[in-house]
This record gives C-alpha cells, structure tokens and sequence, in this order.
C-alpha cells in the first residue's frame, strides 16, 4: 500500500495541490491525505485552510484530512520540531493515529527548510520528499543550510509560473529540479473557487489593495504599515480611481484600517473593507477589479501574469532597505515584485503592464542577489554575480544590494580593496565610535 501526505498551511497551497494532482503530476497512491496546518500566531483565532471559503471545493482530491495542530497540540506548528532520539516514537504515534500501518510514505511539503515541514519530514525518516512553493520563494535561494538526511530526499520542485522564464533557485544545491504546476489547469482550479465567500461587495472594477501583515515579521512598525495601506490608497486615487477595496491580510489586527479609513473619507473615495477570508484569485473573477495594488504580495503576479489586470506595487524600495538580516528569505520576492511591477507615479507602464526588466535581466539580477544571499550554499553563482555587479550595478540596481555585503564577499560594488582593511582594522573601528558618540551627544 502507498500513501500520499500532502501538506498544507494555507488555501492558496491547497489549490496549488489540488492543480497538480489534477495535471498528472503525481503518480497513482493507494490513499492522499492532506495535512493542515494553521500557522497563524494565534491558530484559536484564524480559520485553517480547510476552514476557508471553498475548501470543500478542493476536498474531493483528497482521501482524509487530518489537522496537524491537534495531532501535536498543545505545541505550535512553527515552533516545534521533534527530537531526534523521539522521531522513531512520533513515526510510530503518526503511522497509528492516522491509519498508515506499513505503508510506503510519500511527502509533499511547502517550505521544507522550517516548520512545520521540516518536522514531518524529520518523522518520516524514510519517505522521498517532493516539495512544492505556491509563492514568489522558490525563485530564492534555500534560506539556510538544510540536512542533507533531509536535502537529498527531496526529488522535485513544483511550482507555479508566477515569473515566466524565471528559474527557482530553491535546492539547487541538491540538484533538484523545478516542475511547473501547469498554468491552466490552477486557472481551472481557482475557476471553482468563483463563487465562494458569502456577503463578498458588489462593487465594479475597482482598484484592489492588498494588505500585508509585515509589521509581524518585524519589518515594519504598526504605524508604518498603516502607513503603508495609506500609501497604497494615494496611489490608486492618483491614478483616478475613486471606488476602493481594501482586502486585508487575515491575520492582521483590525485597528490597522483605521488610518485608510480616515484618508479615504478625506479624499472622498467609496471604500470597502472586506471582512470574508477569500483568496485574492476570487477577488480578481467576482470584481474583475480595473487594478491592483500592493506591496509584494504573491498575489501580485497572479494578478499580472495569470488574469492580465493592471499592477501597481508601493512600498518595496523602504522593505529593501529594511529586510534584515541581507539574507531574509523576502529579500527575493521584494526583488522580484520591485523589479518587474511599476509604481503607481507610472501610469503609462501600469495602464500597459510593461515588466521593468525582460526575462534575462532578471534572471540575472536574481542570481545575483541569490548569490549575495547564500554564498557558501550557492558557490557556483560567484561568477554570474560578479559579471552582473561589474555590468550592471548602477544607482537603480543599488538598492538591490547593500556594500557591506558586497564588500564582505569580495564582490565588485564593494569598498576598493585599498580601503579594505578598515572594517578589520581595531584603531579605525575605535575612531569611528568615538565619533558617533560624539555625533550623538551634539544632537542631544
């Protein structure tokens, strides 16, 4: 007997799944269950993905459904890994608890190097590993080193073609190769979707805000992602749309509307504030909305290169700038959505959907910062990177890059090499805070 697992912490994912079984893209199995995961900070509070509008929808592709959270409550699924002299125990409890018996195992995981993924893949010691990205990431490098117990299991990388002509960088390192989820059959699949979400506004083609809860990540302070919502209102109101909805991101506390609220009744625009958890994709079929805005949210590119609606991204230029430390695994997908999407203060281009870059620049400004990223795991990109940093690097490709990364890896763009030596040299480092001290004391 052959068992499928299939993992899943969010509906987007779910569809993803549910796209690829129907294409072909897995073989034959005895059984499928699907594993939910809520990932939310306070799962109490936040529906799980089979708990969202149109999930029934999905279900029939699958045997069971089983919850992840109640299999290991009372721990969190982001925090818990099992250890490594219990993992025979855990295996034993899961094979039990869910009917397995002696079945062969097979794993079909999101983002294999974290948890809640890593975990199982960790219990199941034994089984191959397919792992599928429903997100901008898979263009990314591996955001740390993985175990090659675990690395070397895995035998593909399915993902959607959010960036056509854009190759995934995730485990490469491992020799894995990316599979495409074909186009239209996640077309097809979200097709199913349309109708779901009750008490969802009438309104036509209006411009559509994609909240972001980045202020939980750290990146941003409460106060500037409301800002940052605000800014994304301006921006739709400059390119003369008066009717708004703003679809905030689930998790999100609800004070963060507030301040939008407040400057939408000041520039009187008519704005809906969506309270149905609805996937974007629904949005863009019930509204058709005429354009959409956000920050780099996935559903950015799913907007742009699967339903062809006009796309405006704000505020990455601040996050690529923020995003600590240089290697934070957003730093690709902000690269990307800044990159490829123009800004509202581009009207031609929005009204156009001309891309920035074309395929190969892009490709060649992702391997680059893939590179600057995770060098010891993606050595063999040191030579695309210094060809793009000694063609390419000019006042608009610096903002991808900060030079005391490029400097510490020896990268064009960085100090001279006549100056190198002053980040290690200890008299330098000493008069350098000697003069911020007293920077500091004259401001006070």
């Amino acid at each position: 007997m052959s068992t499928q697992i299939f993992l899943a912490s969010t509906l987007y994912g779910t569809a993803t799944l549910a796209a690829a079984l129907d294409a072909g893209c897995f073989d034959a199995a005895d059984r499928r269950i699907l594993l939910v995961s809520n990932n939310a900070a306070t799962p109490e509070t936040t529906p799980a993905p089979d708990e969202m509008p149109g999930f029934e929808r999905l279900r029939s592709r699958f045997d069971d459904v089983v919850s992840w959270n109640e299999t290991i409550f009372p721990f969190h699924p982001g925090g818990w890994s099992p250890r490594v002299d219990d993992a025979p125990m855990w295996e034993r409890y899961l094979r039990l608890a869910w009917g397995l018996g002696d079945d062969d195992v097979e794993l079909v995981v999101e983002s294999i190097q974290v948890h809640p993924a890593l975990g199982v893949a960790q219990i199941f010691t034994d089984a191959p590993l397919t792992v599928y990205a429903d997100g901008l990431m898979s263009y990314g490098p591996t955001r740390n080193k993985l175990d090659p117990l675990v690395g070397t299991r895995v035998t593909r990388l399915l993902h959607l073609d959010l960036v056509p002509g854009l190759t995934p960088l995730l485990l490469t390192e491992f020799g894995v190769a990316p599979e495409i989820v074909p186009t239209q059959a996640f077309t097809k699949v979200l097709a199913e979707l349309a109708d779901t979400g009750a008490g969802l506004p009438d309104v036509e083609e209006p411009a559509l805000l994609l909240g972001q809860y980045l202020s939980a990540l750290g990146i941003l302070s409460a106060e500037e992602e409301e800002d940052l919502h605000v800014r994304m209102l301006t921006g739709a109101v400059g390119l003369g749309h008066t009717r708004v909805v703003f679809k905030p991101h689930p998790t999100a506390p609800a004070r963060f509307i507030r301040s939008l609220e407040q400057e939408a009744e000041r520039l009187g625009v008519d704005l809906t504030v969506l309270d149905t958890p609805v996937l974007a994709e629904v949005l863009y079929q019930r509204l058709r909305p005429a354009l959409v805005v956000g920050c780099f949210s996935t559903a950015l590119l799913t907007a742009s290169a699967l339903y062809r609606l006009p796309v405006a991204r704000v505020g990455t230029g601040t996050l690529l700038d923020r995003l600590t430390p240089y290697e934070n695994s957003n730093r690709v997908p902000v690269t990307i959505v800044d990159a490829l999407l123009p800004g509202p203060d581009d009207a031609e281009a929005v009204a156009e959907g001309r891309p920035g870059l074309d395929a190969e620049a892009l490709a060649a400004l992702v391997r680059a910062v893939g590179f600057a990223m995770q060098s010891k795991i993606l050595p063999e990109l040191r030579p695309a990177a210094e060809e793009y940093l000694r063609s390419s690097l000019d006042a608009r490709t610096r903002r991808y890059f900060k030079k005391r990364r490029l400097t510490s890896l020896g990268l064009p763009g960085g100090i001279p090499e006549r100056l190198a030596f002053l980040p290690r040299n200890a008299t330098a480092r000493r008069v350098v805070r000697r003069a911020r001290s007293i920077r500091r004391s004259v401001k006070r």
